[in-house]
């Protein structure tokens, strides 16, 4: 786990999607110390004419942009590598992108272990259990 949604401007590219897929999933195992295994990615794409920043089409900028939003559990985390994601996840988008408008958005919530898992349990439940096992 986690759960990264990624929204980018352009028209669907299934090469442009693994590759994005792939960086993120690595800048999110190295930076946030999360499980490549089990990290799941979603892109999606919108037209820039209808994705808008500062009042004006990113068609009119003449920029791309994108929007990521993932999950973890609350906790997990420093604010420090909190801080050296966005400045990674910035980095690649620009790469992976080129002219990535400077109002593009990284949101990283922060959610309690009782109220998010995989498979059938809950985060919360796999730490107690893996507690259990070590005792």
């Amino acid at each position: 786990m986690p759960i990264i949604n990624i929204s980018l401007t352009g028209r669907p590219d299934a090469a442009l999607s693994a590759r994005v897929a792939g960086e993120i999933t690595e800048i999110t195992a190295k930076q946030l110390r999360k499980d490549p295994t089990i990290t799941a990615v979603a892109v999606s794409y919108i037209d820039p004419q209808h994705w808008f920043a500062g009042g004006k089409s990113l068609a009119e900028h003449g920029s791309n942009t994108f929007w990521l939003d993932i999950k973890v559990v609350d906790g997990t985390n420093t604010k420090l590598e909190l801080e050296a994601y966005l400045k990674a996840l910035f980095e690649a988008f620009d790469r992976l992108l080129g002219g990535v408008h400077e109002e593009s958005y990284a949101f990283v919530h922060e959610v309690p272990a009782a109220a998010y898992g995989y498979g059938g349990k809950t985060q919360e439940f796999r730490f107690i259990s893996g507690r259990l096992k070590a005792a």
